[in-house]
């Protein structure tokens, strides 16, 4: 893949819906290939906690990959916060991170990751 369908990947799932706050794909090393941001938003992390946050998450996948064989590959993840919804879809060996203002009612998220789903399996 490209940094050009990474950047496609991002406007795509960012017009889904307008609670959406941010899209970012990211590489096997934890490193933002890609992003979207809404306008006039700002964000939760700063720049040191975001990328601890997209390390970690690459750490996980790589240790997700041992279950694969048993029990599938993964192909999405949803999280509750506090302050926040998280969504993660697995690209190989990358992931889509979407986060989703946190007073959107659930129907609106399982929208979203139903709408996700298709344009994410034509990556995979």
């Amino acid at each position: 893949m490209t940094k050009k369908d990474y950047q496609q990947i991002c406007d795509a799932i960012s017009t889904i819906s307008p609670f959406i706050r941010f899209v970012g794909v990211i590489g096997e090393s934890g490193e933002l290939l890609s992003y979207t941001r809404r306008e006039n938003l700002l964000p939760l992390l700063n720049a040191k906690n975001t990328q601890y946050q997209f390390s970690h998450i690459a750490i996980k996948t790589d240790l997700e990959s041992f279950f694969d064989k048993n029990l599938g590959e993964i192909e999405f993840v949803w999280e509750e916060r506090k302050k926040v919804q998280i969504i993660s879809f697995a690209i190989k060996k990358l992931r889509v991170w979407i986060s989703i203002d946190k007073k959107v009612i659930r129907s609106e998220v399982l929208r979203i990751i139903d709408s996700c789903l298709p344009l994410v399996k034509k990556y995979s």
